[in-house]
């Protein structure tokens, strides 16, 4: 078992920066990947950012030059740097691990973008 705990989620102006964290705790040896997602009023949830064990990161495309996913040398807590905030940024965003048993998802931050 694997437990999530997000944090930093807020509201924002656009151009600002925000900060999230995922703190995780329980197997965390288990975990082969960690990301964040994101779901917006009325779409599906959508990933923003993945980070390896190995430290390679991928980002989809809307937020790639903005958004930067990072951890301590110990896997944890996982970091979502986000600079540069759009008003399409505004969603929940919620902190995910892959393990070997099995996925594991966090309760979600509200970050809410300004115009």
């Amino acid at each position: 078992q694997v437990q999530l705990v997000e944090s930093g989620g807020g509201l924002v102006q656009a151009g600002g920066s925000l900060r999230l964290s995922c703190a995780a705790s329980g197997n965390i040896f288990s975990i082969n990947v960690m990301a964040w997602y994101r779901q917006a009023p009325g779409k599906g949830r959508e990933s923003v950012a993945t980070i390896t064990n190995g430290g390679t990161t991928n980002y989809a495309d809307s937020v790639k030059g903005r958004f930067t996913i990072s951890r301590d040398n110990a896997k944890n807590p996982v970091y979502l740097q986000m600079n540069s905030l759009k008003p399409e940024d505004t969603a929940v965003y919620y902190c995910y691990a892959h393990t070997w048993v099995g996925d594991y998802w966090g309760q979600g931050t509200q970050v809410y973008v300004s115009s």
